[in-house]
């Protein structure tokens, strides 16, 4: 049975006190398993698991720190903090370049947002390599048509991939991983498409046999009929991912009695990032002095701390001559 965070640091520290469990990192308790299998373990679980959304090597370290188990790779944040749509007007690589920052600066698994998977199944499948590659726990792949529309835009056609095509991508994915453990994540549209529960059960039926890992099953609505609905029927052969954006006043214990597996907080780190940012930029240029920005923004030093600039600075002391 997968351990939480939390359970494990109890372990560790007895009844301490809440602070002194997020003096613990995530790194020290799972540094002796594989990322993949950190996140398979947390998918396979028996408790309620969650991802949280970071966009950049930055927002990533701030994730781990806060005692999250895992990273969601947001496509929409990703793309959102270079400037451009989230319809694909970012290319793969520099997607995965951005991925890689992420990796290195974290020691905690991060589940891709990978969109349609860039193409066909041949695209998918040389994806799934390159993230493999740079440290990537796994790629959530939906069952819609590239280039992609996001989800939660309002008025716009939704249109899904053929079934059969589609499960025959996941099974490419998971024929051309190298590691036994990396997780490949299908995630069904069906019901932001407009279709109803059957179609929604149909696809994850296909993309079940087909290997998946896991199934996201995604809704817009404002309350989560869509997702009870499909928990009551589903057999939980697969486990169950859910993203609650959109019907966020629903109490996190309904997901467990639900038996979801896992919980992604989609895109809440850039949307803080964004709201942060205006007010700071704005106040600066209406006052023209910094006197009332200083005590609301982060240290210069708390950047240099999550840089981990302390390591740089003994490796200087190690590797270069002394003056």
């Amino acid at each position: 049975m997968q351990v939480s965070l939390r359970r494990c640091v109890g372990h560790v520290l007895g009844s301490g006190s809440a602070a002194a469990v997020r003096t613990i990192s995530t790194s020290s308790l799972c540094s002796q398993q594989k990322k993949t299998t950190q996140l398979k373990n947390m998918l396979n679980s028996s408790e309620l698991e969650f991802l949280m959304e970071a966009h950049d090597g930055l927002s990533a370290k701030i994730v781990e720190e806060a005692g999250f188990k895992g990273i969601w790779g947001s496509g929409l944040s990703i793309s959102a903090q270079l400037g451009v749509r989230d319809s694909n007007e970012a290319s793969w690589t520099q997607v995965v370049d951005v991925l890689e920052f992420m990796s290195d600066a974290t020691s905690i698994p991060i589940l891709l947002d990978a969109d349609t998977g860039y193409g066909n199944f041949n695209n998918a499948r040389r994806l799934v390599q390159k993230l493999e590659q740079r440290g990537v726990a796994g790629a959530c792949i939906e069952d819609k048509l590239f280039p992609k529309t996001n989800s939660l835009l309002d008025g716009r056609s939704q249109p899904l991939a053929d079934m059969e095509e589609f499960a025959l991508k996941i099974k490419a994915c998971k024929d051309s991983q190298t590691d036994p453990d990396f997780c490949i994540v299908a995630r069904i549209e069906a019901f932001i498409a407009g279709w109803g529960l059957e179609e929604a059960l149909a696809r994850a039926s296909a993309y079940s046999a087909a290997g998946a890992d896991a199934l996201v099953i995604h809704s817009k609505k404002s309350d989560p009929s869509d997702i009870e609905a499909f928990m009551n029927s589903w057999d939980n052969r697969t486990p169950i991912i859910i993203i609650p954006t959109k019907y966020f006043k629903t109490p996190t214990q309904q997901f467990r009695d639900w038996n979801c597996s896992t919980v992604i907080w989609a895109n809440h780190n850039i949307r803080a990032a964004v709201t942060a940012m205006k007010d700071v930029t704005s106040t600066i240029f209406t006052q023209q002095t910094l006197m009332d920005v200083e005590g609301k923004v982060a240290p210069v030093n708390e950047l240099f701390r999550l840089q981990n600039d302390k390591e740089l600075r003994e490796a200087e002391d190690r590797y270069l001559p002394k003056v």
